[in-house]
């Protein structure tokens, strides 16, 4: 354990509530236990920590990074090295060098509350800085078994608004559009929701021409009137 993570380890458990860590765990569905550290004094002693020890150069970093990740014993360890991921200190180092880092923590991390961030505010900034790179990455994650992936590939725009490559969204969607797992099919329709408060138009015409039904199709059009 690296001492940035004893320190976090040590910070999270002076402010943590065990009585309210099953009631987490329990929520989370994780096998992983929780602590008991909700996210408000939870973000706060985290940045204490990493404020207070900084790190030297972008390859110590990702080694950091990794190893709170996996070294975790607790879920908040977990959202720590996230926290670390995403420090101010460190905006410089956000570059193609951290693909296969973030990689690992979706493909290990496996669940909505990790791959969503790192989809939507990690994977997506690097998408808009390094587009021949990134973009075909995501059609080759879109169109691969691993679900996280996929789900990476269709959420990564979501913040992107009128910058949104539609091409590339449907292109990211469509391998998944017959997968009926839960996550898959809410993945799509919320990416759909958040294009539509840019294109509310072609969102209606693209999921009547793709014929969604569904938690895909309910999602998408939420915020539309129904046609």
């Amino acid at each position: 354990m690296t001492p940035l993570h004893k320190a976090v380890r040590t910070a999270l458990t002076e402010v943590a509530d065990a009585a309210k860590a099953p009631v987490m765990q329990a929520y989370m569905k994780s096998a992983m236990p929780f602590l008991g550290v909700q996210a408000v004094p939870r973000r706060a002693a985290v940045k204490r920590v990493l404020t207070e020890h900084r790190i030297e150069g972008a390859p110590e970093w990702r080694r950091t990074i990794l190893a709170m990740w996996r070294d975790a014993e607790y879920r908040e360890e977990r959202y720590a090295a996230m926290e670390l991921s995403a420090f101010r200190y460190y905006k410089s180092f956000q570059t193609l060098y951290t693909v296969p880092m973030y990689e690992e923590m979706i493909v290990t991390g496996a669940w909505w509350d990790y791959v969503d961030d790192l989809a939507i505010n990690r994977i997506g900034p690097l998408l808009r800085a390094y587009p021949d790179t990134m973009r075909p990455l995501m059609l080759e994650w879109a169109g691969g078994d691993d679900l996280w992936r996929r789900r990476t590939a269709i959420l990564c725009q979501n913040s992107f608004k009128e910058r949104t490559d539609a091409g590339l969204l449907y292109a990211c969607i469509e391998p998944s559009l017959a997968d009926t797992d839960f996550f898959a099919r809410k993945a799509i329709g919320w990416a759909l929701r958040e294009y539509a408060k840019t294109d509310p138009r072609e969102v209606i015409r693209y999921v009547n021409h793709k014929g969604l039904n569904g938690l895909s199709r309910r999602e998408a059009l939420k915020n539309l009137p129904v046609t």
